[in-house]
């Protein structure tokens, strides 16, 4: 495994040195550095610092490892890999993403998720461990968004307006969501028991990564959200 101390380095210089690592690279002294791994593929990254924004921008394969925060912009319109965040990250987590996974141990900010969408047979995939902040999920077209809201502290699971625009995909949120408000174009209920096998597979892995109990998470109600209609704001523009 090549390390790279990445301290004093600007983005493109990091990239480069990424490129000529082969295929595993540790990069060291991260403070900041924005688009790091920016469309790359086949090769495996750890990221030790606070990377900057739009971390795994264009994704196209890699698999990225931070080992602490993340800045805004994670995962921007990835297409395929994984970003694997111990601990939390910032606002817009996962912005029009169209393929891979993106695992987040602690907090998202405002907006995670917003325009993601699936792309073929190309399912994204967000699970965040902790909390997330006002708009998760807005304009999602396509594929899964899962909270846990592993935070224990009393916090809503998601801060407000979750769902705006929702078209396409599903939200698993592990709660009853009697303190969320959605809106009227979304449905959102209980997860059946056809729906626990899926919920599983997400918890495990999140278990696998961070090493948490999964029997202890499973343990709980979760509510599953899917669209109502495929155009959302019909109603605005037509008349009854």
């Amino acid at each position: 495994m090549v390390t790279v101390d990445t301290r004093g380095l600007e983005f493109r210089a990091i990239n480069e040195a990424v490129r000529d690592s082969g295929n595993e690279v540790t990069l060291t002294g991260c403070l900041g550095q924005r688009f790091i791994c920016a469309g790359m593929s086949g090769v495996k990254v750890t990221v030790e610092g606070i990377p900057g924004n739009a971390l795994g921008a264009y994704l196209n394969g890699a698999e990225i490892t931070v080992k602490g925060n993340a800045q805004d912009a994670v995962g921007d319109t990835m297409n395929d890999g994984s970003i694997v965040i111990h601990g939390n990250t910032g606002d817009a987590a996962g912005y029009a993403m169209r393929g891979g996974s993106i695992y987040v141990k602690g907090d998202a900010g405002y907006r995670a998720g917003i325009h993601m969408k699936a792309y073929k047979e190309k399912i994204p995939v967000m699970v965040i461990g902790g909390c997330a902040g006002s708009f998760l999920g807005e304009y999602q077209a396509g594929g899964v968004i899962v909270v846990l809201g592993l935070n224990g502290d009393g916090r809503r699971i998601v801060s407000n307006f979750p769902c705006t625009g929702m078209h396409g995909g599903k939200m698993i949120l592990r709660s009853d969501c009697r303190d969320i408000r959605f809106p009227g174009q979304v449905s959102a209920r209980p997860a059946s028991d056809e729906d626990l096998p899926e919920i599983e597979k997400y918890v495990k892995e999140y278990c696998r990564l961070f090493g948490t109990d999964a029997v202890g998470i499973m343990d709980s109600p979760f509510t599953v959200v899917t669209p109502d209609s495929s155009n959302p704001y019909k109603q605005l523009y037509v008349a009854n």
